[in-house]
């Protein structure tokens, strides 16, 4: 089987019942081919398990939860297949939601367009040679695509009936400092004074706009000239809430060239952010200031709380990892991504251990 440079072969343990799902998707999809169904796995990522599937020329991808038990209210696929039938026809870089079903396979998966284009993570693709220029552009329509988020009614949609944007912030500070809390298996240093800072200056929230929650580079894909964003994938956070919370998670991800090593390498190697000509994080947050018209003047707790929270997250997967609920070896030293994401929340906050 030839494979397409951006997904690999299923992974060991990670199989599909492909009969079930062929004959599924037959059954409910119309004027397919009597092609076979053939299915690729996406390499990256760290969360949810998700897929390539193709019979003949029709495609389209597979989302489904990480195999073992899962953290209360994590992978809802329901849920994101709820919110991508929302936002797809009024906000196009969300793909086009086909199928949900969650009796199928082993677990809840949905199944959505497949979009083609240039995915940036830690490189470039081969022989394109980045100059600053692009990497300013490229910057720019990060910052226009999340204000252009930030700008839709959401009222306008039935987000309103499954999300609560009243006590946002409150509830996101305390309900991270619990998942930490149950997912915990080191003693960290300076942990208690930095979730007692986060919950102690919870600022005045400003009026809530749809959020993705998981905005970076690696989640949006671009034409092939990269003059354009085509897809916005990576929905499963998305909410109505404080769009500066969601400034912060982009930024949190936002990585540049003076952070410290253990930043720039905690997850493998430095995402692209750090090359000449990518927007600092402060010029991103004041080039969506301008372009938004809102005020982050509170800027610096929401990036403690977007590095905390990132925390949190790369500390759920290892604890699945210490637990053996999963054998991927990339999370064996994650618990010491994990310390340094909190001394780093700790340092931005200017909390004293």
């Amino acid at each position: 089987m030839t494979y397409s440079h951006d997904t690999i072969p299923v992974r060991d343990g990670e199989e599909l019942d492909t009969h079930k799902l062929e004959e599924f998707i037959k059954k409910n999809i119309d004027d397919l081919s009597d092609d076979p169904l053939r299915v690729e796995q996406f390499g990256t990522g760290h969360s949810n398990l998700t897929y390539q599937l193709s019979i003949g020329d029709w495609e389209a991808v597979l989302r489904r939860p990480p195999l073992g038990p899962v953290a209360p209210k994590a992978h809802d696929m329901q849920r994101e297949f709820t919110i991508l039938k929302e936002l797809n026809p009024i906000f196009p870089l969300a793909p086009k939601p086909y199928l949900y079903d969650e009796t199928l396979l082993d677990a809840p998966f949905f199944l959505m367009e497949r979009r083609r284009g240039i995915v940036l993570d830690t490189s470039f693709p081969e022989g394109v040679q980045p100059t600053e220029d692009l990497c300013r552009s490229i910057s720019e329509t990060m910052v226009d695509t999340l204000v252009d988020l930030h700008s839709i009614d959401y009222k306008k949609t039935n987000l309103a009936d499954v999300t609560h944007p009243d006590g946002f912030m409150e509830r996101q500070v305390h309900g991270w400092i619990k998942r930490y809390n149950r997912s915990k298996t080191d003693d960290l240093p300076g942990i208690d004074e930095l979730t007692n800072w986060m919950a102690s200056n919870i600022p005045q929230s400003q009026s809530p706009t749809v959020i993705h929650y998981d905005y970076k580079l690696n989640n949006a894909m671009f034409s092939h000239d990269y003059s354009e964003i085509v897809g916005l994938f990576d929905w499963e956070m998305t909410t109505v809430g404080d769009p500066l919370a969601d400034l912060g998670a982009a930024m949190g991800y936002w990585l540049q060239q003076d952070d410290p090593e253990i930043l720039k390498a905690g997850m493998g190697k430095a995402p692209v952010t750090v090359m000449p000509g990518f927007m600092s994080r402060d010029e991103f947050i004041q080039s969506y200031a301008k372009k938004s018209g809102r005020d982050v003047s509170q800027m610096n707790f929401y990036l403690t709380f977007a590095y905390f929270k990132l925390a949190v997250i790369c500390q759920q997967i290892y604890y699945r990892w210490k637990m053996g609920q999963t054998q991927d070896e990339r999370f064996r030293h994650l618990n010491q991504f994990v310390a340094s994401l909190i001394a780093h929340a700790r340092d931005n906050a200017g909390v004293k251990r």
